[in-house]
């Protein structure tokens, strides 16, 4: 469910983004004469503006869904039901990835298909629409976002919230493992909390040494050029 409401939620972004971009251009054309004579200069930095603010604010949502999801199912239901989230994520993700990618093109090409000329151009010889060239029209809306946005944002998603599930992987089976001992025995609960705050500190270093590999490729000194990273 979560790939299909995250890229709802990305979907709905571009339109109300796209209809703040034709506001504004409806308002330049009215108020800045000469725009179409090529006299008067357009306000580009207010259509920029609008773009980049959209963009930052739309992704909050989005972002703390990727987020929040694996550490809500994580110590709510367990480590367990955290594994079927990430699987279930990664398969669904992957095959509406696919569709959007490929749809999205499709819809996106059938306008320009006919406009080529293809089944009969835009127009009827008379001058009138052809009929299928309307749904075209909204083919090509819908299929850029599709393709351009929702369906390529859905590979972070699916890395995110794998990466947050690695990171709090410990603090979820350790809070889990807990609960559970905490209602047999004391000791267990003691020697278990001294084992895994043992075992954090020693994976620590481990796990920043491979973050670090993986940003900093390493330069090799004949060449000065980066080579393979680890």
């Amino acid at each position: 469910m979560i790939p299909f409401l995250f890229t709802s939620f990305l979907m709905g972004a571009v339109g109300r983004a796209a209809t703040t971009i034709v506001t504004e251009i409806r308002r330049q054309f009215r108020e800045i004469k000469g725009i179409m004579e090529g006299t008067g200069k357009p306000d580009y930095g207010r259509c920029v503006d609008i773009v980049t603010i959209a963009a930052q604010k739309e992704m909050i949502i989005p972002g703390l869904l990727a987020v929040l999801s694996p550490l809500i199912v994580g110590f709510i239901f367990g480590p367990v039901a955290l594994g079927g989230l990430l699987i279930g994520v990664i398969i669904s993700g992957l095959m509406l990835a696919i569709m959007m990618t490929t749809g999205g093109a499709a819809w996106d090409n059938a306008k320009k298909y006919i406009e080529s000329g293809n089944l009969g151009g835009k127009r009827l010889p008379d001058g009138s629409r052809i009929p299928h060239m309307p749904a075209a029209v909204v083919g090509d809306t819908v299929g850029d976002p599709t393709k351009d946005t929702a369906g390529p944002a859905i590979n972070p998603l699916i890395k995110v919230m794998n990466i947050v599930a690695i990171l709090f992987a410990g603090l979820i089976v350790k809070y889990y493992i807990l609960k559970a001992l905490k209602k047999t025995n004391r000791t267990a609960v003691c020697f278990f909390d001294q084992y895994s705050e043992s075992c954090l500190k020693i994976s620590s270093p481990y796990l920043f040494i491979s973050f670090y590999y993986e940003t900093h490729p390493r330069i090799d000194s004949s060449t000065q050029e980066p080579c393979c990273t680890r």
